[in-house]
């Protein structure tokens, strides 16, 4: 299954529509969202995604019945599985939680944002993966990452120039 992963949307509508499209382009099967939608509205563009969308809140997500309600938002962890891997998300605003979901060896990956850093580290058996800020708002670098559990690997895409920015195999 080949997973779309993005974080940190901040309400960027074009930036969005750029992670829209490629995860469209790409054929992802799911789209994982690690939080700070920031508003409802961009419902607007998520909704032109071609795969189911999960996601958390993040700190910046104020509206949170707003975004319940537009894309069944509704809590701050989640585990899923795909292709037998086991994936916890969470917006990685509590970093004791994210050291513990990464060593407690449940999860093949976790998902984090919040940082607005770009980045792929191996924690044990765990990897953790932050796919950067789709916004561009802090480091200047709209980024998304794609995580394909056939290949089991990870890949960090820029959002502007479609180049590769990191990769790792899990």
């Amino acid at each position: 299954m080949l997973i779309g992963i993005m974080s940190d949307t901040h309400d960027n509508l074009p930036a969005i529509r750029k992670a829209v499209e490629l995860f469209n382009r790409e054929n992802v099967e799911l789209v994982i969202h690690a939080g700070d939608f920031v508003a409802p509205f961009v419902a607007r563009e998520l909704k032109n995604l071609r795969a189911p969308l999960r996601g958390v809140f993040g700190n910046n997500d104020g509206e949170r019945k707003g975004l319940y309600e537009a894309l069944g938002i509704y809590d701050e962890i989640i585990e899923l599985e795909a292709d037998g891997m086991k994936i916890a998300v969470t917006h990685g605003t509590n970093e004791v939680l994210v050291r513990a979901l990464a060593r407690s060896r449940l999860y093949d990956v976790v998902v984090v944002g919040h940082t607005h850093r770009y980045e792929i580290v191996e924690e044990g058996r765990t990897i953790l993966v932050n796919p950067g800020e789709v916004c561009g708002y802090l480091t200047g670098v709209r980024s998304v990452a794609l995580l394909d559990t056939r290949k089991r690997e990870v890949r960090i895409i820029n959002l502007d120039t479609g180049e590769l920015l990191g990769a790792m195999s899990l």
